[in-house]
């Protein structure tokens, strides 16, 4: 057993959340019970994943998409207030991280998507330093970095192949950070992983040279909360579960 208090303090200062410019709160989002035996991750505070943790007997939720961003309505009505009246109806905490997430050396999303990948960090690019980039090693060629990555999310990346040079550094951001494909190409990488693309990218592919893979933005980002929750669930002496929501996205 543990204190929420005592566990979102714990989480604010290991993940430096005081450190991002975010989209919406990180930390505490729903308060629920004082005292946790038992918490659930999982990507996003949908509805379903509150119902199943709900019947798993949680305490807590930990996920990487909360239910707060910058420029929503905010009041608590339709699918916002059913998901807020679950939670408190039944004392369920809810944590959430985002970007801080994202970023964490070694829990983060993109620590671990790298290290499925077999890639290990030795530099940082784009805003907040959120990009990571690494020697691609034995992921040297296209068509091996596009089989590891669908050996680790079981499903077949969007590739756009650049000029089909071989791959000396790859450079990836997990989720919606198509946006950062400029920034992976003025780090010096061969080829970009994200989660999603947008019509631009396929045209500074072309031009540029540099390989971009568009793997799922769920799919990249399904490893990092597990890995936190489960950091926590040890630390504090607690039983932890991931449930896995699928989103084809």
């Amino acid at each position: 057993m543990a204190k929420c208090n005592e566990i979102e303090s714990y989480l604010n200062t290991l993940l430096g959340v005081d450190r991002f410019n975010d989209y919406g709160p990180n930390g505490l989002q729903v308060e629920g019970r004082a005292e946790l035996r038992r918490i659930v991750s999982g990507v996003t505070a949908s509805l379903a994943l509150i119902d199943s943790a709900i019947a798993d007997g949680a305490d807590a939720i930990v996920v990487h998409h909360g239910l707060f961003w910058r420029g929503q309505d905010g009041r608590l009505v339709g699918w916002l207030g059913e998901r807020v009246r679950r939670l408190m109806a039944h004392g369920v905490n809810l944590f959430a991280y985002h970007l801080p997430q994202d970023a964490h050396p070694e829990l983060g999303n993109n620590a671990q998507f790298g290290r499925r990948l077999g890639l290990v960090a030795d530099a940082h690019f784009g805003e907040q330093a959120l990009g990571f980039a690494a020697p691609a090693g034995d992921a040297a060629s296209l068509a091996a970095l596009a089989a590891r990555v669908e050996g680790a999310l079981d499903r077949a990346p969007l590739v756009l192949p650049g000029d089909g040079r071989a791959l000396a550094r790859i450079g990836w951001c997990t989720g919606g950070a198509q946006g950062y494909f400029e920034a992976a190409i003025g780090a010096g990488v061969d080829a970009f992983l994200t989660g999603e693309v947008s019509e631009s990218q396929a045209h500074l592919a072309r031009e540029t040279g540099v390989a971009f893979l568009a793997c799922g933005h769920h799919a990249t980002e399904c490893f990092g909360a597990p890995a936190l929750a489960a950091h926590v669930a040890e630390r504090f002496g607690l039983e932890h579960r991931f449930i896995e929501v699928a989103n084809p996205a």
